[in-house]
């Protein structure tokens, strides 16, 4: 699939700030075998006095931009044409828990992408005794099955509600409410195959999404999205699930990045040199194209 995405997050603040200094992390990656960077473009206004463009530990585009003038508003705008061809899932060949317990001990890289990672608890999805004997109800003969399990669980056993959570809520607050959107889904389904023994990380990016039949689709309608990568062992390798939808990743998701939950992908974080709040908000177009043949 070839798409073309817009993102637009705008932000006013309640005074206006002296400076600034932030994080962002919107553009996709080329990442091989899975998806291609075909242009890409991100702006910001009011300009930043400073910026630069660098790749974190774990592989993803990171653009650092600071402010020294005073502004009220932030406007952050990208673009990208992207193509995106994940292979199909084949055979499962995933062992069960217990060899992938021994197929990990085997593991001895700290490379960014090894499963030791995405092994033990991080600051959104902490290791919790209720959802690990809830993620234990999903164990199969294998770990893809497993995951796959939970991942079908957590979609029919949760509520998507917009105004349930926040973007600071934990993995074990979102378990207790059985609601939320698809970072408190994602973040629960790490925390309960971490506490099996499974490996697994967040992954950010977009999707896109298919109006009903009959009807317009709504510019600006689509939003970020998050999902669940799931270290499979030594001949699966990393497979990824969609809690929020119950379903594998397919070509109609497009990955921004990979991290151990939220706080490594965030699309912004930084700091205001400010005296009152900010409202944000953000708006997403993915968009199929169509080449048309000559």
């Amino acid at each position: 699939m070839l798409y073309d995405i817009r993102l637009h997050l705008h932000y006013d603040y309640a005074a206006a700030a002296g400076g600034g200094r932030h994080q962002v992390r919107v553009l996709p990656s080329t990442i091989s075998g899975v998806q291609r960077v075909i242009a890409a473009s991100l702006s910001f206004a009011p300009a930043a006095n400073e910026r630069s463009d660098f790749s974190d530990f774990f592989g993803n585009n990171v653009t650092s931009i600071a402010f020294r003038d005073a502004h009220d508003t932030l406007d952050i705008r990208m673009s990208a044409r992207v193509s995106v061809s994940r292979p199909e899932p084949g055979l499962d060949v995933s062992p069960d828990i217990g060899r992938l317990r021994q197929e990990l001990a085997a593991v001895r890289s700290l490379a960014p992408d090894t499963p030791h990672h995405f092994l033990t608890a991080s600051t959104h999805a902490g290791i919790d005794a209720a959802i690990t004997t809830y993620a234990r109800d999903s164990i199969a003969g294998s770990a893809a099955g497993t995951a796959m399990n939970l991942c079908n669980r957590i979609h029919r056993d949760f509520v998507y509600d917009g105004e349930a959570t926040t973007v600071r809520t934990r993995a074990s607050d979102a378990f207790r409410l059985k609601r939320g959107v698809c970072q408190d889904f994602s973040h629960i389904m790490i925390a309960g195959l971490r506490g099996l023994g499974i490996p697994a990380g967040y992954v950010s990016g977009f999707l896109r999404t298919i109006p009903p039949k009959g009807k317009p689709r709504l510019e600006g309608a689509d939003a970020m999205h998050a999902w669940v990568k799931v270290w499979c062992g030594r001949d699966a390798g990393w497979q990824e699930f969609d809690p929020t939808n119950g379903m594998r990743a397919s070509n109609d998701h497009i990955t921004v990045g990979y991290g151990r939950d939220y706080s490594d992908v965030a699309p912004i974080v930084g700091v205001l040199k400010t005296t009152g709040g900010q409202v944000g908000e953000q708006a997403v177009d993915v968009i199929p194209v169509v080449l048309e043949k000559v």
